[in-house]
């Protein structure tokens, strides 16, 4: 592992165990933990989180994509993120994927396509409505769901990987927060990070072909679902979320631009995760408010 993927990990890790000291599940959550979804028990594993007030109505679904500069993160960094939005009304997955340097991709990539696929296959199991299934991400989360749903709508792109999606199956509708959407290599100071990272995430250690096959922005067509896309006044990646909404709006697929600030909080870097914040409550809020607006009414 390099030194800055190994920096990441213990930087975020402590800013992430800070943010949610002391917080428990709530007690109108009903979760269910540590479910194999494919062959590593250990790292291959998701949570499902429901609302019990619900009763046993099919709920609508958000799968959740963590994000963690593709180096680090698991589903206990997100569950208390994940549950606050499943007591809006959702079924939300959390799930942990397998992580560079030891896995490089497209192994996180494989793994939310088995997730998705798993969402499926166990519905009746859990009570999802599979009419209505959403994908959230944030950071390297957003773009790993932005390179699966390129691979729903553009069986090419599909095909130049060793592993599927689900047949037939497209994202009602994404949330895309604080998200990475391409790497250029670049050695100026704004890129070097990911320019760095790319040694750990990429087999070839970030060739011309490997960036332009990860490049989200390249893979956006006129077929993606809406998209609910946010950034805030502190978001070092704020650049990144203004370049996608150019290309959604080239490609003509309909979105809602959210740009957060607060005069009394300093709102950066995925600042949604932090729920105990009147910034977040309302940016979950919005999100989830979004999303329902592709559930039919009589399911509401």
């Amino acid at each position: 592992m390099s030194a800055v993927s190994d920096r990441v990990r213990i930087d975020f890790g402590n800013t992430d165990d800070q943010r949610d000291r002391g917080l428990k599940t709530p007690e109108d959550i009903v979760r269910y933990d540590n479910i194999v979804y494919g062959e590593d028990k250990e790292i291959q594993i998701l949570d499902v989180y429901c609302p019990l007030k619900e009763g046993g109505r099919l709920l609508p679904v958000i799968v959740s994509v963590h994000g963690g500069a593709w180096v680090y993160a698991d589903k206990q960094r997100y569950q208390f993120y994940c549950m606050n939005l499943a007591q809006r009304g959702f079924a939300v997955v959390n799930f942990t994927y397998r992580l560079a340097p030891e896995n490089q991709f497209p192994a996180c990539l494989e793994d939310t396509c088995l997730v998705f696929s798993w969402v499926k296959e166990h519905a009746r199991e859990y009570g999802f409505d599979t009419r209505y299934v959403f994908g959230v991400g944030d950071s390297a989360g957003a773009h790993i769901l932005g390179l699966f749903t390129a691979m729903c709508v553009d069986p090419g792109f599909a095909e130049r990987f060793p592993f599927s999606v689900p047949h037939g199956f497209v994202p009602m509708a994404l949330a895309m927060n604080c998200g990475v959407y391409y790497v250029s290599g670049s050695k100026q100071p704004e890129d070097i990070l990911f320019t760095q990272l790319m040694e750990d995430f990429l087999p070839g250690k970030g060739t011309e072909e490997e960036l332009h096959l990860i490049n989200v922005l390249e893979h956006i067509s006129g077929k993606f679902p809406p998209v609910y896309l946010m950034t805030a006044e502190n978001d070092f990646l704020k650049k990144h979320t203004m370049a996608l909404a150019e290309k959604l709006l080239e490609k003509k697929v309909p979105f809602a631009y959210y740009y957060y600030r607060d005069e009394h909080l300093e709102l950066g870097h995925v600042f949604h995760l932090n729920i105990r914040t009147k910034a977040a409550k309302l940016c979950n809020d919005e999100t989830c408010s979004f999303f329902r607006r592709y559930v039919r009414e009589e399911e509401q």
